[in-house]
């Protein structure tokens, strides 16, 4: 999947990475790939634990993912992405975008998550995607220090 590749996930900050990605990827006539990640348990040898309903949620978290990117390019207006795929999967977040990574011309993401703790400056899933991807990686940070 050569292009732009953001990863989401309903908080602020992946909201304002999915937009930067857009514009982005109108400018450099670039496809772009959204990712959604529906998070697994980790076993105890830290290997995911899938369940039968993980590909439901995962399905349904492709769906809210793609009235936000629906939303996104109304809000937009202009020319979006010639081309916007959409996944939801099941999986760690960070080993999806960072496996992802491996295609990518470049990866956006937000600078925090939905996790709870918002005092860090830079969340985990963008902490491990910044120092393991395989491509240039970009972080969104939404102006919001709170």
């Amino acid at each position: 999947m050569p292009g732009i590749i953001v990863g989401i996930d309903g908080s602020d900050h992946s909201t304002h990475a999915l937009e930067w990605a857009m514009k982005e990827a109108a400018i450099r006539h670039a496809p772009l790939t959204v990712i959604t990640v529906h998070p697994v348990i980790a076993g105890f040898s830290g290997r995911a634990l899938a369940y039968p309903t993980d590909d439901a949620l995962a399905d349904k978290a492709r769906e809210t993912a793609q009235e936000e990117v629906d939303k996104t390019l109304a809000r937009l207006g202009g020319p979006g992405p010639e081309t916007v795929t959409v996944q939801g999967v099941s999986g760690f977040p960070a080993e999806v975008l960072i496996t992802a990574s491996r295609d990518a011309d470049m990866i956006v993401v937000g600078s925090r998550g939905s996790g709870g703790f918002s005092r860090l400056l830079l969340g985990s899933v963008s902490s491990q995607v910044t120092h393991h991807a395989q491509c240039p990686v970009v972080v969104i940070h939404s102006g919001d220090r709170s």
